[in-house]
């Protein structure tokens, strides 16, 4: 049983927004949170304490250390209930979070922080760990979601099984409608069929969709009985149409790779594009759900 939420946090304000959508996450679950920041200074071997003795309260570490106690204080104001623990530990942000993250039963970060560059809107670490964590990976874009459905995306792919499986749990947990979303087009598909009429290719595309959603998704509904589901097959690209559907959604959910990944890809290009361009929080999900 995999016990607790994780954060990452680096001192921006968009780590904070983080900080306050896994308090929510962790109350969820009835599970506590453990705040980490990795403490990259000291392997640059330069002075991470006070700058001088008449000033104590100065320095990388000390700055560091007020870091961890104001996100501390931002889970504890958003989630009383919550029990709240926080690490600092020595060592690059990428590899801190996802040894973290074994064992955990989610990892939550922001999509950029301080060492962000002007003009890119997801931070590496975001895209590392979601590549590689042990656990599902929820990474925060934009403010405060609106109200909407829990949207995911559904492609027939032992990933894709795993992201529903975490979607009606999400849907569930959240008191949301789940939207299961599978995205059909004919240019991608005409390699592999042939058709008579591009009338034909749609109508058997539109079936083959349906098929593949319904059967998806019949083992979950029973589970969830609670969760009030409204599948869509929808005709464009999976990528644009699941950013289109981020905008009304408080939550999107993929699988880190789907039937269209290449061999030994760490993320597929789907939940990539979406850690990118979303206008909204996702979720990507890897290995077991809690």
């Amino acid at each position: 049983m995999r016990a607790r939420v994780i954060v990452g946090v680096d001192g921006s304000e968009q780590a904070l927004t983080a900080v306050r959508a896994a308090a929510g996450e962790a109350a969820r679950r009835s599970m506590p949170l453990h705040i980490v920041h990795a403490f990259f200074w000291p392997m640059l071997h330069v002075n991470t304490g006070p700058v001088s003795a008449d000033m104590p309260d100065t320095g990388l570490e000390n700055f560091a250390v007020d870091m961890l106690a104001e996100a501390v204080r931002t889970a504890e104001a958003a989630q009383p209930g919550v029990h709240v623990t926080k690490a600092l530990i020595d060592g690059p942000a990428a590899p801190v979070l996802i040894e973290a993250s074994r064992g955990a039963a989610l990892l939550v970060l922001g999509d950029r922080g301080l060492g962000s560059i002007s003009g890119l809107v997801i931070g590496s670490v975001a895209v590392h760990a979601a590549a590689h964590a042990d656990c599902p990976v929820v990474v925060i874009r934009g403010d405060e979601p609106p109200p909407g459905p829990v949207v995911v995306g559904v492609d027939g792919s032992e990933s894709s099984e795993l992201a529903v499986g975490f979607a009606f749990d999400e849907a569930s947990r959240r008191g949301a409608p789940l939207m299961p979303v599978i995205v059909w087009n004919e240019v991608e598909a005409a390699g592999a069929h042939q058709w008579h009429s591009a009338s034909t290719a749609s109508e058997a595309l539109a079936g083959e969709a349906q098929r593949t959603l319904s059967e998806q998704l019949s083992g979950w509904r029973g589970k969830f009985p609670d969760v009030e589901v409204a599948p869509a097959a929808l005709r464009g690209h999976p990528r644009q149409v699941l950013a289109d559907l981020s905008r009304e959604a408080q939550l999107v959910v993929v699988g880190a790779r789907g039937l269209g990944a290449f061999k030994g890809l760490m993320l597929g290009s789907v939940s990539q594009s979406l850690l990118y361009n979303a206008a909204g929080p996702v979720a990507v999900v890897r290995g077991e759900m809690s």
